[in-house]
């Protein structure tokens, strides 16, 4: 079997070598070297695509092109503090800000200020070093990826899915009191309470 090349995101947001199979393709800029990489972002932008689009040829490992990075499902990539992409998935874009407006109460916002807004909630300021955010069990939406037992694990109603690079594991129930680590940009756990349904790769 080849090496799985190191182009696989975590939901923590860390960029692993693994063969989980991608169902979306991901963006934060020029992270390789050849074909390593080298650093975990260069802009604010952190964006979710779909695999294809049109007739577009994306190569992966090429001087002076973005690294093409992949998720397992559109929750991961959520959890990872991504967002759709406004050109190839332009529907799911408009579906993220209004859903945006109405978990936040506020304005629907274009990409430079949903940017941001994501990045601050992302990364600790001044370092390369992911955030983390207390949460209520009982105000978690499906979709939002937590800290159990210092490793993600997905909400899904009344139970919990552990991730590991593997995949998903069995499902496990939900605590239905206490708090807990949040590992999805609160801002994104609002996305989700105001509506917006991302593809999840296991069944409820």
């Amino acid at each position: 079997m080849r090496t799985p090349s190191r182009n696989r995101v975590a939901p923590t947001g860390e960029i692993l070598a693994i063969p989980l199979r991608g169902g979306w393709l991901g963006n934060r800029g020029i992270l390789h070297e050849g074909r390593a990489v080298v650093r975990n972002h260069t802009h604010k932008r952190w964006i979710t695509c779909v695999l294809q689009h049109k007739d577009w040829r994306l190569p992966q490992w090429q001087p002076g092109r973005f690294t093409v990075l992949f998720f397992h499902d559109e929750a991961v990539s959520l959890a990872a503090g991504h967002r759709p992409c406004a050109l190839c998935r332009r529907p799911d874009y408009n579906a993220f800000r209004q859903a945006w407006a109405a978990g936040g109460g506020g304005d629907v916002l274009g990409a430079d200020a949903m940017d941001v807004a994501l990045h601050l909630e992302r990364m600790v300021p001044h370092t390369r070093r992911r955030r983390w955010h207390p949460a209520v069990w009982a105000e978690l939406p499906r979709g939002a990826f937590v800290l159990h037992r210092d490793a993600p694990a997905l909400v899904l109603d009344d139970s919990i899915v552990p991730w590991s690079p593997a995949g998903y594991g069995a499902a496990k129930a939900r605590p239905r009191a206490g708090t807990t680590t949040l590992v999805t940009p609160p801002t994104i756990v609002a996305v989700l309470r105001g509506g917006y349904r991302p593809q999840i790769a296991v069944e409820a």
